[in-house]
Protein backbone atom coordinates (compact mmCIF):
# COMPACT_ATOMS: atom_id res chain seq x y z
CA UNK A 1 0.00 0.00 0.00
CA UNK A 2 1.19 3.79 -1.10
CA UNK A 3 0.67 6.79 0.99
CA UNK A 4 0.45 9.73 -0.89
CA UNK A 5 1.77 12.89 0.60
CA UNK A 6 0.42 16.48 -0.17
CA UNK A 7 0.92 19.93 0.69
CA UNK A 8 -0.69 20.74 3.93
CA UNK A 9 -2.71 24.07 4.79
CA UNK A 10 -0.58 26.28 5.87
CA UNK A 11 -2.61 29.60 6.20
CA UNK A 12 -5.32 31.56 4.62
CA UNK A 13 -3.49 33.73 2.27
CA UNK A 14 -0.99 30.78 1.37
CA UNK A 15 -1.59 29.08 -1.99
CA UNK A 16 2.06 27.48 -2.74
CA UNK A 17 5.25 26.46 -0.88
CA UNK A 18 8.50 25.98 -2.33
CA UNK A 19 10.52 22.56 -1.63
CA UNK A 20 13.47 23.68 0.64
CA UNK A 21 16.07 20.82 1.24
CA UNK A 22 15.69 17.20 1.22
CA UNK A 23 16.73 15.23 4.51
CA UNK A 24 16.12 12.24 2.81
CA UNK A 25 17.34 10.16 -0.66
CA UNK A 26 14.83 8.85 -3.27
CA UNK A 27 14.60 5.47 -2.24
CA UNK A 28 15.48 5.66 1.34
CA UNK A 29 13.87 4.13 4.18
CA UNK A 30 11.71 6.21 6.28
CA UNK A 31 9.99 6.24 9.51
CA UNK A 32 6.60 7.94 10.54
CA UNK A 33 6.65 11.15 11.44
CA UNK A 34 10.48 11.11 10.69
CA UNK A 35 11.29 15.16 9.15
CA UNK A 36 11.70 14.49 5.27
CA UNK A 37 12.27 17.62 4.02
CA UNK A 38 11.68 21.46 5.04
CA UNK A 39 8.88 23.50 3.05
CA UNK A 40 9.55 27.45 2.64
CA UNK A 41 5.72 29.67 2.18
CA UNK A 42 6.26 33.30 1.74
CA UNK A 43 5.97 33.64 5.57
CA UNK A 44 7.58 30.89 7.14
CA UNK A 45 9.98 27.77 6.50
CA UNK A 46 8.06 24.60 8.45
CA UNK A 47 9.15 21.17 8.70
CA UNK A 48 7.66 18.31 6.72
CA UNK A 49 7.17 14.92 8.90
CA UNK A 50 6.68 11.13 7.34
CA UNK A 51 2.90 10.30 7.23
CA UNK A 52 3.59 6.12 7.08
CA UNK A 53 6.83 3.91 7.15
CA UNK A 54 8.64 2.78 4.19
CA UNK A 55 10.15 3.45 1.11
CA UNK A 56 10.51 7.37 0.14
CA UNK A 57 9.87 8.05 -3.70
CA UNK A 58 10.45 11.93 -4.06
CA UNK A 59 7.94 13.66 -6.24
CA UNK A 60 8.73 17.20 -6.09
CA UNK A 61 12.29 18.23 -6.32
CA UNK A 62 14.36 20.92 -4.17
CA UNK A 63 13.50 24.66 -5.27
CA UNK A 64 10.13 23.29 -6.83
CA UNK A 65 7.25 25.17 -6.19
CA UNK A 66 4.21 22.98 -5.13
CA UNK A 67 -0.02 24.68 -4.81
CA UNK A 68 -1.55 23.64 -1.76
CA UNK A 69 -2.73 19.82 -1.80
CA UNK A 70 0.20 19.28 -4.50
CA UNK A 71 1.57 16.16 -4.61
CA UNK A 72 5.25 16.00 -3.02
CA UNK A 73 5.94 12.36 -2.25
CA UNK A 74 4.93 8.79 -1.81
CA UNK A 75 6.10 6.20 0.61
CA UNK A 76 5.68 2.51 -0.50
CA UNK A 77 4.81 0.75 2.34
CA UNK A 78 8.03 -2.25 2.88
CA UNK A 79 6.61 -5.09 1.26
CA UNK A 80 6.14 -3.34 -1.84
CA UNK A 81 9.02 -1.91 -1.91
CA UNK A 82 11.29 -4.57 -1.67
CA UNK A 83 9.19 -6.47 -4.42
CA UNK A 84 10.67 -4.61 -7.61
CA UNK A 85 14.53 -6.17 -6.10
CA UNK A 86 14.32 -9.29 -7.41
CA UNK A 87 12.71 -8.21 -10.74
CA UNK A 88 15.84 -6.02 -10.81
CA UNK A 89 17.83 -8.61 -10.30
CA UNK A 90 16.62 -10.92 -12.93
CA UNK A 91 16.59 -8.15 -15.22
CA UNK A 92 20.81 -7.90 -15.17
CA UNK A 93 21.05 -11.17 -15.20
CA UNK A 94 19.66 -11.85 -18.62
CA UNK A 95 21.47 -9.01 -20.37
CA UNK A 96 24.33 -11.20 -19.00
CA UNK A 97 23.65 -14.50 -20.09
CA UNK A 98 21.71 -13.72 -23.68
CA UNK A 99 22.70 -10.14 -24.71
CA UNK A 100 21.12 -10.69 -28.44
CA UNK A 101 18.29 -10.25 -30.12
CA UNK A 102 15.66 -10.49 -27.32
CA UNK A 103 16.61 -8.01 -25.40
CA UNK A 104 17.34 -5.51 -28.20
CA UNK A 105 13.42 -6.42 -29.42
CA UNK A 106 12.15 -5.03 -25.91
CA UNK A 107 13.94 -2.12 -25.62
CA UNK A 108 12.46 -0.30 -28.93
CA UNK A 109 9.27 -1.15 -28.02
CA UNK A 110 8.78 0.00 -24.37
CA UNK A 111 11.09 3.57 -24.44
CA UNK A 112 10.53 6.69 -26.52
CA UNK A 113 12.23 9.97 -25.10
CA UNK A 114 9.90 12.74 -25.96
CA UNK A 115 12.08 15.82 -25.92
CA UNK A 116 10.17 19.22 -25.20
CA UNK A 117 11.62 22.61 -25.40
CA UNK A 118 13.21 23.53 -22.01
CA UNK A 119 12.35 26.67 -19.81
CA UNK A 120 14.95 29.26 -21.08
CA UNK A 121 14.30 32.11 -19.20
CA UNK A 122 11.16 34.22 -17.23
CA UNK A 123 10.46 36.67 -19.66
CA UNK A 124 10.38 34.08 -22.75
CA UNK A 125 7.74 31.72 -23.90
CA UNK A 126 8.76 30.72 -27.28
CA UNK A 127 12.02 29.90 -29.64
CA UNK A 128 12.77 29.11 -32.79
CA UNK A 129 14.04 25.82 -34.12
CA UNK A 130 17.06 27.50 -35.97
CA UNK A 131 19.33 24.15 -37.57
CA UNK A 132 19.37 20.46 -36.93
CA UNK A 133 22.63 19.22 -36.38
CA UNK A 134 21.44 15.52 -36.53
CA UNK A 135 19.41 14.62 -39.40
CA UNK A 136 15.75 12.36 -38.60
CA UNK A 137 17.04 8.74 -38.27
CA UNK A 138 20.38 9.34 -37.05
CA UNK A 139 21.80 7.61 -34.02
CA UNK A 140 22.58 10.06 -31.28
CA UNK A 141 24.25 9.48 -27.82
CA UNK A 142 23.17 10.97 -24.57
CA UNK A 143 24.22 14.83 -24.25
CA UNK A 144 25.02 14.87 -27.85
CA UNK A 145 24.70 18.40 -29.30
CA UNK A 146 21.33 17.93 -31.83
CA UNK A 147 20.16 21.11 -32.71
CA UNK A 148 20.49 24.72 -31.98
CA UNK A 149 17.68 26.88 -30.91
CA UNK A 150 17.17 30.92 -31.26
CA UNK A 151 15.72 32.66 -28.41
CA UNK A 152 14.91 36.65 -28.42
CA UNK A 153 17.78 36.80 -26.10
CA UNK A 154 20.71 33.98 -26.81
CA UNK A 155 20.83 30.89 -29.13
CA UNK A 156 21.54 27.71 -26.51
CA UNK A 157 22.28 24.11 -27.99
CA UNK A 158 20.11 21.13 -27.48
CA UNK A 159 21.51 18.01 -26.40
CA UNK A 160 20.01 14.44 -26.62
CA UNK A 161 18.32 13.54 -23.26
CA UNK A 162 18.92 9.61 -24.77
CA UNK A 163 20.80 7.64 -26.43
CA UNK A 164 19.22 5.83 -29.34
CA UNK A 165 17.88 6.84 -32.98
CA UNK A 166 16.46 10.17 -33.46
CA UNK A 167 13.09 11.24 -34.92
CA UNK A 168 12.29 14.78 -35.72
CA UNK A 169 9.34 16.53 -35.08
CA UNK A 170 9.72 19.99 -35.66
CA UNK A 171 11.66 21.38 -38.51
CA UNK A 172 13.91 23.88 -39.14
CA UNK A 173 12.57 27.90 -38.86
CA UNK A 174 9.03 26.33 -36.69
CA UNK A 175 8.20 28.28 -33.78
CA UNK A 176 7.81 26.39 -30.61
CA UNK A 177 6.22 27.52 -27.37
CA UNK A 178 8.12 26.54 -24.13
CA UNK A 179 7.27 22.67 -23.46
CA UNK A 180 6.58 21.77 -27.28
CA UNK A 181 7.42 18.88 -28.58
CA UNK A 182 11.02 19.14 -30.92
CA UNK A 183 11.65 15.24 -31.49
CA UNK A 184 11.50 11.85 -30.23
CA UNK A 185 14.64 9.11 -29.32
CA UNK A 186 13.66 5.89 -30.01
CA UNK A 187 15.95 4.41 -27.11
CA UNK A 188 16.08 0.79 -28.22
CA UNK A 189 17.55 1.75 -31.93
CA UNK A 190 21.11 1.20 -30.82
CA UNK A 191 20.65 -2.45 -30.27
CA UNK A 192 19.01 -3.64 -33.04
CA UNK A 193 21.32 -2.05 -35.18
CA UNK A 194 24.47 -3.62 -33.72
CA UNK A 195 22.64 -6.89 -34.08
CA UNK A 196 22.66 -6.46 -37.83
CA UNK A 197 26.71 -6.81 -37.69
CA UNK A 198 28.29 -9.22 -35.87
CA UNK A 199 31.85 -8.11 -36.21
CA UNK A 200 31.03 -5.31 -33.12
CA UNK A 201 29.74 -7.45 -30.25
CA UNK A 202 32.24 -6.94 -27.74
CA UNK A 203 31.76 -3.00 -28.37
CA UNK A 204 27.99 -4.06 -27.47
CA UNK A 205 28.36 -5.01 -24.34
CA UNK A 206 30.97 -2.49 -23.20
CA UNK A 207 28.17 0.37 -23.46
CA UNK A 208 25.68 -1.49 -20.98
CA UNK A 209 28.89 -1.86 -18.63
CA UNK A 210 29.38 1.63 -18.93
CA UNK A 211 25.72 3.59 -19.09
CA UNK A 212 25.34 3.60 -15.75
CA UNK A 213 28.05 6.07 -15.08
CA UNK A 214 28.28 7.49 -18.16
CA UNK A 215 27.41 11.01 -16.61
CA UNK A 216 30.09 10.87 -14.28
CA UNK A 217 33.07 13.40 -14.49
CA UNK A 218 31.13 14.43 -18.16
CA UNK A 219 29.68 18.06 -18.10
CA UNK A 220 26.42 19.38 -19.28
CA UNK A 221 26.39 21.26 -22.30
CA UNK A 222 26.14 25.18 -20.38
CA UNK A 223 28.82 23.88 -18.00
CA UNK A 224 31.15 22.64 -21.19
CA UNK A 225 30.36 26.22 -22.62
CA UNK A 226 31.46 28.07 -18.84
CA UNK A 227 34.65 25.83 -18.30
CA UNK A 228 35.83 26.33 -22.22
CA UNK A 229 36.02 29.98 -21.50
CA UNK A 230 37.28 29.56 -17.62
CA UNK A 231 40.26 27.32 -19.25
CA UNK A 232 39.12 24.40 -17.08
CA UNK A 233 38.94 20.84 -17.64
CA UNK A 234 35.54 18.86 -16.56
CA UNK A 235 37.48 15.55 -15.97
CA UNK A 236 39.56 17.72 -12.93
CA UNK A 237 35.71 18.55 -11.35
CA UNK A 238 33.82 16.81 -8.70
CA UNK A 239 30.29 17.09 -10.01
CA UNK A 240 27.18 17.24 -7.53
CA UNK A 241 24.58 16.38 -10.31
CA UNK A 242 23.13 13.15 -10.88
CA UNK A 243 25.67 10.26 -10.98
CA UNK A 244 28.50 12.88 -10.85
CA UNK A 245 27.52 15.33 -13.86
CA UNK A 246 29.34 18.57 -13.88
CA UNK A 247 26.58 21.03 -13.46
CA UNK A 248 26.42 24.30 -15.29
CA UNK A 249 26.25 25.58 -10.58
CA UNK A 250 29.98 23.52 -10.56
CA UNK A 251 31.26 25.36 -13.51
CA UNK A 252 30.10 28.71 -11.99
CA UNK A 253 31.43 28.37 -9.05
CA UNK A 254 35.40 26.79 -10.49
CA UNK A 255 38.28 28.10 -9.96
CA UNK A 256 40.02 29.52 -13.26
CA UNK A 257 43.77 28.21 -13.32
CA UNK A 258 46.20 31.37 -13.00
CA UNK A 259 48.58 32.13 -15.81
CA UNK A 260 50.03 35.17 -14.91
CA UNK A 261 53.74 34.71 -17.31
CA UNK A 262 50.94 35.19 -20.40
CA UNK A 263 50.91 38.94 -20.75
CA UNK A 264 54.78 38.62 -21.17
CA UNK A 265 54.95 37.55 -24.02
CA UNK A 266 53.10 39.66 -26.55
CA UNK A 267 55.59 40.60 -28.98
CA UNK A 268 54.07 43.21 -31.91
CA UNK A 269 52.76 46.76 -30.59
CA UNK A 270 49.87 46.00 -32.31
CA UNK A 271 49.04 43.27 -30.02
CA UNK A 272 50.20 45.52 -26.89
CA UNK A 273 47.27 47.42 -26.69
CA UNK A 274 45.34 44.67 -26.29
CA UNK A 275 46.48 43.47 -22.42
CA UNK A 276 44.82 46.42 -21.25
CA UNK A 277 42.15 44.87 -20.71
CA UNK A 278 43.76 41.86 -19.20
CA UNK A 279 45.25 43.62 -16.58
CA UNK A 280 41.95 44.27 -14.38
CA UNK A 281 43.74 41.75 -10.93
CA UNK A 282 40.93 40.23 -8.81
CA UNK A 283 38.36 37.53 -9.34
CA UNK A 284 35.26 38.71 -12.08
CA UNK A 285 32.97 35.41 -11.50
CA UNK A 286 28.95 35.92 -11.37
CA UNK A 287 26.92 34.16 -9.60
CA UNK A 288 23.06 33.46 -9.57
CA UNK A 289 20.86 32.54 -7.18
CA UNK A 290 16.92 31.37 -7.30
CA UNK A 291 15.13 34.13 -5.66
CA UNK A 292 13.50 32.02 -2.59
CA UNK A 293 9.75 31.65 -1.78
CA UNK A 294 9.73 35.00 0.84
CA UNK A 295 12.10 37.01 -1.47
CA UNK A 296 9.33 36.64 -4.44
CA UNK A 297 6.22 36.99 -2.06
CA UNK A 298 7.96 40.46 -0.54
CA UNK A 299 8.98 42.17 -3.69
CA UNK A 300 5.40 41.64 -5.35
CA UNK A 301 3.82 43.29 -2.25
CA UNK A 302 6.13 46.18 -1.81
CA UNK A 303 5.49 46.91 -5.48
CA UNK A 304 1.90 46.35 -4.68
CA UNK A 305 2.03 48.81 -2.10
CA UNK A 306 3.63 51.24 -4.19
CA UNK A 307 1.01 51.21 -7.07
CA UNK A 308 -2.09 50.82 -4.72
CA UNK A 309 -2.10 53.37 -2.08
CA UNK A 310 -1.18 56.90 -1.76
CA UNK A 311 1.85 56.82 -0.10
CA UNK A 312 3.13 59.99 1.72
CA UNK A 313 6.13 60.51 4.47
CA UNK A 314 6.29 63.31 7.03
CA UNK A 315 9.50 63.25 9.49
CA UNK A 316 10.15 64.69 13.00
CA UNK A 317 13.35 64.59 15.51
CA UNK A 318 13.64 62.87 18.62
CA UNK A 319 15.47 63.81 21.35
CA UNK A 320 16.65 60.64 22.90
CA UNK A 321 18.65 61.92 26.25
CA UNK A 322 15.41 61.68 28.80
CA UNK A 323 14.92 57.80 27.94
CA UNK A 324 19.07 57.36 27.78
CA UNK A 325 19.13 58.20 31.46
CA UNK A 326 16.38 56.68 32.09
CA UNK A 327 17.74 53.47 30.68
CA UNK A 328 21.30 54.44 32.66
CA UNK A 329 19.82 54.94 35.78
CA UNK A 330 17.26 51.51 36.36
CA UNK A 331 18.85 48.83 33.31
CA UNK A 332 20.39 46.68 35.98
CA UNK A 333 17.31 46.93 38.63
CA UNK A 334 15.03 46.18 35.81
CA UNK A 335 17.00 43.15 34.31
CA UNK A 336 17.64 41.66 38.08
CA UNK A 337 13.94 42.26 38.71
CA UNK A 338 12.71 41.02 34.85
CA UNK A 339 14.83 39.27 33.41
CA UNK A 340 15.38 40.91 30.15
CA UNK A 341 17.33 43.67 29.45
CA UNK A 342 15.31 47.18 29.03
CA UNK A 343 15.59 48.36 25.15
CA UNK A 344 14.37 51.57 23.18
CA UNK A 345 11.91 49.29 21.68
CA UNK A 346 9.26 49.19 24.72
CA UNK A 347 9.52 52.91 24.93
CA UNK A 348 8.66 53.48 21.44
CA UNK A 349 5.81 50.72 21.19
CA UNK A 350 4.26 51.65 24.64
CA UNK A 351 4.25 55.50 22.96
CA UNK A 352 3.06 54.08 19.46
CA UNK A 353 0.21 52.67 21.46
CA UNK A 354 -0.56 55.72 22.91
CA UNK A 355 -0.64 58.04 19.79
CA UNK A 356 -2.96 54.93 18.37
CA UNK A 357 -5.54 55.50 20.68
CA UNK A 358 -5.83 58.91 20.21
CA UNK A 359 -5.61 58.98 16.56
CA UNK A 360 -7.33 55.90 15.27
CA UNK A 361 -7.17 56.06 11.66
CA UNK A 362 -3.95 55.78 11.83
CA UNK A 363 -4.14 52.62 13.49
CA UNK A 364 -7.18 51.88 10.67
CA UNK A 365 -7.20 50.53 7.52
CA UNK A 366 -9.10 49.77 3.99
CA UNK A 367 -11.15 46.97 2.95
CA UNK A 368 -12.92 47.80 -0.20
CA UNK A 369 -15.23 50.60 0.12
CA UNK A 370 -14.66 50.57 3.88
CA UNK A 371 -12.69 51.50 6.63
CA UNK A 372 -11.67 49.19 9.02
CA UNK A 373 -10.88 50.25 12.70
CA UNK A 374 -9.08 48.34 15.89
CA UNK A 375 -10.13 48.67 19.34
CA UNK A 376 -6.72 47.25 19.74
CA UNK A 377 -2.86 48.07 19.44
CA UNK A 378 -1.14 44.50 17.37
CA UNK A 379 2.31 46.38 16.97
CA UNK A 380 4.16 44.38 14.27
CA UNK A 381 8.26 44.52 14.82
CA UNK A 382 10.36 44.33 11.62
CA UNK A 383 13.05 41.88 12.52
CA UNK A 384 15.88 41.08 9.77
CA UNK A 385 16.06 37.19 9.53
CA UNK A 386 18.21 35.13 7.78
CA UNK A 387 16.03 34.16 4.42
CA UNK A 388 14.52 37.75 4.85
CA UNK A 389 12.67 40.26 6.19
CA UNK A 390 9.69 39.21 9.00
CA UNK A 391 7.27 40.74 10.87
CA UNK A 392 6.06 39.13 13.50
CA UNK A 393 3.65 40.73 15.84
CA UNK A 394 2.53 41.57 19.77
CA UNK A 395 -0.59 40.80 19.95
CA UNK A 396 -2.59 43.69 22.65
CA UNK A 397 0.78 45.65 22.73
CA UNK A 398 -1.41 48.52 25.03
CA UNK A 399 -2.05 46.36 27.76
CA UNK A 400 1.54 44.77 28.18
CA UNK A 401 4.01 46.67 30.90
CA UNK A 402 7.53 47.27 29.85
CA UNK A 403 9.00 43.99 30.94
CA UNK A 404 6.50 42.18 28.59
CA UNK A 405 7.07 44.22 25.90
CA UNK A 406 10.62 43.50 26.10
CA UNK A 407 9.84 39.50 26.72
CA UNK A 408 7.82 39.22 23.74
CA UNK A 409 10.40 41.20 21.43
CA UNK A 410 13.07 38.81 22.79
CA UNK A 411 11.19 35.57 22.38
CA UNK A 412 9.97 36.72 18.65
CA UNK A 413 13.31 37.64 17.56
CA UNK A 414 14.54 34.20 18.37
CA UNK A 415 11.87 32.64 16.71
CA UNK A 416 12.55 34.58 13.34
CA UNK A 417 16.55 33.83 14.07
CA UNK A 418 15.76 30.48 14.14
CA UNK A 419 13.21 30.44 11.13
CA UNK A 420 10.94 29.06 13.52
CA UNK A 421 7.95 31.79 13.43
CA UNK A 422 4.32 30.46 13.03
CA UNK A 423 2.07 32.28 10.53
CA UNK A 424 -0.16 32.87 13.62
CA UNK A 425 2.83 35.09 14.65
CA UNK A 426 2.91 36.94 11.95
CA UNK A 427 -0.25 37.87 10.83
CA UNK A 428 -2.65 40.59 11.96
CA UNK A 429 -0.71 43.32 12.75
CA UNK A 430 -2.51 47.08 12.51
CA UNK A 431 0.68 48.95 12.82
CA UNK A 432 4.57 48.26 12.21
CA UNK A 433 7.51 49.73 13.59
CA UNK A 434 10.70 49.18 11.80
CA UNK A 435 14.48 49.84 13.07
CA UNK A 436 16.65 50.87 10.66
CA UNK A 437 18.99 52.48 13.05
CA UNK A 438 20.71 49.44 13.85
CA UNK A 439 22.32 49.05 10.63
CA UNK A 440 23.75 52.62 10.82
CA UNK A 441 20.60 54.46 8.67
CA UNK A 442 20.03 58.07 9.65
CA UNK A 443 17.03 58.48 7.29
CA UNK A 444 14.68 56.49 4.94
CA UNK A 445 11.20 56.36 3.91
CA UNK A 446 9.90 53.10 4.92
CA UNK A 447 7.04 51.45 2.93
CA UNK A 448 3.69 50.62 4.35
CA UNK A 449 3.05 46.95 5.62
CA UNK A 450 0.12 46.21 3.68
CA UNK A 451 -3.04 45.86 4.29
CA UNK A 452 -2.07 48.36 7.09
CA UNK A 453 -2.12 51.73 6.83
CA UNK A 454 0.87 53.34 8.28
CA UNK A 455 4.54 52.37 9.25
CA UNK A 456 6.87 54.18 12.07
CA UNK A 457 10.55 53.81 11.08
CA UNK A 458 13.40 54.49 13.55
CA UNK A 459 16.82 55.73 12.58
CA UNK A 460 20.05 55.88 14.14
CA UNK A 461 21.06 57.89 17.36
CA UNK A 462 23.74 61.10 16.46
CA UNK A 463 24.53 63.43 19.24
CA UNK A 464 24.08 66.87 17.09
CA UNK A 465 23.70 70.70 18.61
CA UNK A 466 20.13 71.92 18.87
CA UNK A 467 18.89 74.95 20.26
CA UNK A 468 17.53 74.13 23.91
CA UNK A 469 16.27 77.33 25.90
CA UNK A 470 18.01 79.76 24.05
CA UNK A 471 21.19 77.58 24.33
CA UNK A 472 23.31 75.53 21.42
CA UNK A 473 23.83 72.27 23.40
CA UNK A 474 25.14 68.57 21.96
CA UNK A 475 22.10 66.45 22.37
CA UNK A 476 21.37 62.67 21.28
CA UNK A 477 19.01 63.11 17.99
CA UNK A 478 17.21 60.54 16.00
CA UNK A 479 14.80 61.58 13.18
CA UNK A 480 11.44 59.24 13.05
CA UNK A 481 9.75 58.84 9.62
CA UNK A 482 6.35 57.98 9.58
CA UNK A 483 4.93 56.73 6.03
CA UNK A 484 0.99 56.44 5.93
CA UNK A 485 -1.60 55.99 3.25
CA UNK A 486 -3.55 59.08 2.49
CA UNK A 487 -6.12 58.01 1.04
CA UNK A 488 -7.39 57.05 4.59
CA UNK A 489 -5.00 59.11 7.40
CA UNK A 490 -4.96 62.73 6.66
CA UNK A 491 -2.24 65.02 7.20
CA UNK A 492 -3.29 66.63 10.30
CA UNK A 493 -3.75 63.29 11.73
CA UNK A 494 -0.63 61.90 10.27
CA UNK A 495 1.68 64.91 11.81
CA UNK A 496 0.22 64.80 15.06
CA UNK A 497 0.33 61.16 15.27
CA UNK A 498 4.16 61.88 15.21
CA UNK A 499 4.47 65.16 17.64
CA UNK A 500 2.42 63.11 19.75
CA UNK A 501 4.81 60.08 20.03
CA UNK A 502 8.02 62.60 20.00
CA UNK A 503 6.13 64.22 23.47
CA UNK A 504 5.71 60.81 24.95
CA UNK A 505 9.44 59.75 23.94
CA UNK A 506 11.28 63.21 25.35
CA UNK A 507 9.19 63.09 27.97
CA UNK A 508 8.91 59.48 29.35
CA UNK A 509 7.01 59.77 32.60
CA UNK A 510 4.33 61.10 30.59
CA UNK A 511 3.72 56.79 29.79
CA UNK A 512 3.86 56.09 33.18
CA UNK A 513 0.72 58.48 34.54
CA UNK A 514 -0.93 58.41 30.74
CA UNK A 515 -0.75 62.31 30.03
Amino acid sequence: MSKEMRVPTVGESISEVTVGQWFKKDGDQVQLDEVLCELESDKATFEFPAEASGTLLIKAKEGETVEIGGLICVIEASATAAAPNPVAAAAVVVPAAAPAAPVAAANPASSIKEMVVPTVGESITEVTLANWIKKDGDQVTLDEIIADVDSDKATFELPAEATGILRHVAKEGDVLEIGGLICRIEVGGTASAAANTPAPAAPVAAPTTTAENYATGHASPAASKILAEKGIDSATLAGTGKDGRVTKEDAMTASAPVASPAPATTPSPAVSAAPVVTTVSGARAVRREKMSSLRKTVSRRLVAVKNETAMLTTFNEVNMKPIMDLRSKFKDQFKEKHGVGLGFMSFFTKAVCVALKEWPAVNAQIDGNEMVFHDFCDISIAVSAPKGLVVPVIRNAENLSFDQIEKEIVRLAGKARDNKLSIEEMTGGTFTITNGGVFGSMMSTPIINAPQSAILGMHNIVERPIAENGQVVIRPMMYLALSYDHRIIDGRESVSFLVRVKQLLEDPTRLMFGV
